[in-house]
């Protein structure tokens, strides 16, 4: 391989590092953002939920940019967009700011799950297409590992009242490796070529490996399909004819999310810590659950072209189904216990953190927000405590273990399945004419549930306790393994041309 062509591909592939990071980060500081803007459940989701409506517009619009000024420019800006993110994150300081700068990161979110993978397409040569946008998806996973190693690290020597500032802005400094790094890459030939810049694309195809006869063949082959775009430019997508395409990208993308995901990424500390574990234990366990989702990852980009998309698919359902549905009846029938211990924890948080307060500045209005709620958390501890009366030390080791083992397998089944599957599928099933307008679509719809599921599982937890949302993703799981049997149709070493042909589209 080219090494100037691998070099491109790894620099875009950051991109997709950072989309890890960015997404995940915020896993390490939901307690923290309780403590410091004094944020209910519902108000708790809506600000995790923040880089989510940021990611759903990035997504959205990232598009006629990239088309209009090129792959490249854009990618600098979501760098640019990252950077500003992470710092004005870990700065914020009030609510607002802390909104508007976690969106602004969202919005680098959302343009790079578009424009990184399709650089990486447009300027690979055919033998090489398939592992290099891969390498995309195993730097999204590869970015979550190291957001969970990295809040690990953090929360581990310094206090919470700083840890989760740093969680947050460090991210600043892989963001601005990789802005410094874009000016590097080449242009995309396929770009070049629609603006009529023939000349620069014969060039950077040149120097990424092709010899002067693939180049020709390339360019000629581009050329085709550039004018195959011009004449079907203003077709729409929302069409009878694409209904069957429309609706498998939708429902994946809904399965993608409804099966809870988003909500145990995002709050897999608070989840530990419903099952009892405490808060340097959860965070632990967080980055195993990083090291199992990034080896699932690869398992399942090795065995998608061998086995095929419906294959892990089931395997993926299957193995949703039974972990959520061992995770819904522990929560069920441990409910008060881990109740009490979770109260306990969140007391003793708070207790720290009014300490935290009081010895930096006790006349500070800071200092009357945190004794608020200490109070409110021990009054949620003695009302929890009156239910269970004092838990003996390790009474909760076996059942919290079964839930821990549980989520290991839930991200297994992930990572292996959908995680892998999603946006291989929906890239596939579009014809070439729609098939940008298609993308689109799957990846707002994925973003949108993101966001809503972001929203909704604090304030679930709160109000009808944990079982109740791992029942709902359990029985949402097995009308995805009913539609994997009798809709989904199978794509592996199936050509475009005849996809659009099983999908009946002319």
């Amino acid at each position: 391989m080219n090494p100037r062509l691998l070099l491109a591909s790894l620099i875009a592939a950051l991109g997709g590092f950072l989309f890890g990071f960015d997404t995940i980060v915020i896993n390490g500081t939901t307690v923290s953002l309780r403590q410091v803007f004094d944020l209910s459940e519902g108000w708790l989701g809506f600000t995790v939920a923040s880089a989510l409506i940021g990611t759903i517009l990035g997504a959205l619009f990232a598009g006629r940019p990239a088309d209009r000024w090129g792959r490249k420019p854009v990618l600098l800006w979501i760098g640019i967009l990252y950077f500003v993110s992470a710092v004005g994150s870990g700065l914020a300081w009030d609510w607002p700011s802390f909104f508007f700068f976690r969106l602004i990161g969202g919005l680098g979110v959302g343009g790079a799950s578009v424009v990184a993978p399709m650089y990486i397409a447009e300027i690979s040569p055919p033998s090489y297409r398939g592992r290099l946008v891969a390498l995309m998806q195993f730097n999204v996973v590869f970015g979550v590992f190291m957001a969970f190693i990295s809040n690990a690290v953090i929360d581990w020597g310094f206090s919470h009242e700083i840890a989760w500032r740093l969680m947050l802005g460090v991210e600043a400094l892989p963001a601005l490796i990789f802005t410094l790094l874009v000016p590097l890459i080449p242009r995309s030939p396929r770009w070049l070529m629609a603006r009529h810049r023939e000349e620069e694309a014969r060039t950077v195809l040149l120097k990424i490996g092709n010899s002067v006869e693939n180049t020709e063949s390339e360019l000629a082959a581009i050329r085709e399909s550039l004018d195959l775009a011009h004449h079907s430019i203003h077709e729409t997508l929302f069409r009878k004819i694409y209904l069957v395409p429309i609706m498998l990208a939708i429902l994946i993308a809904m399965f993608n999310q409804l099966s809870g995901i988003n909500a145990i990424m995002y709050y897999m500390s608070d989840i530990f810590q419903m099952a009892g574990a405490s808060v340097n234990s959860a965070m632990f366990q967080s980055c195993l659950i990083g090291a199992i989702n990034l080896a699932s990852t690869l398992c399942g980009l090795l065995l998608i072209d061998r086995f095929g998309r419906k294959f892990l698919m089931y395997a993926g359902s299957i193995g949703y189904i039974l972990s959520l549905a061992v995770i819904t009846f522990m929560f069920l029938i441990y409910a008060d216990e881990f109740k009490t211990a979770s109260s306990s924890n969140r007391m003793e948080l708070a207790r720290q953190y009014l300490a935290d307060v009081t010895a930096r500045d006790p006349l500070s209005d800071q200092v009357a927000i945190a004794k608020r709620q200490y109070e409110h958390a021990e009054a949620d501890y003695q009302q929890a405590l009156a239910k269970t009366g004092e838990l003996a030390p390790g009474s909760l080791k076996k059942p919290g273990t079964i839930v821990l083992i549980g989520l290991f397998f839930f991200v297994i089944s992930h990572a292996f399945g959908q995680g892998t599957v999603i946006w291989v599928y929906i890239s596939e099933i579009f014809p070439n004419r729609v098939r940008a307008k298609g993308q689109v679509l799957g990846s707002f719809t994925h973003w949108f549930m993101a966001a809503l599921i972001a929203q909704t599982f604090p304030i679930l937890v709160a109000s009808v306790g944990p079982a109740f949302p791992f029942a709902f993703y359990t029985i949402m799981m097995v009308l995805q393994l009913l539609w994997v049997r009798f809709f989904m149709l199978e794509t592996r070493n199936v050509p475009l041309e005849e996809i659009q042909k099983k999908l009946k589209i002319a």
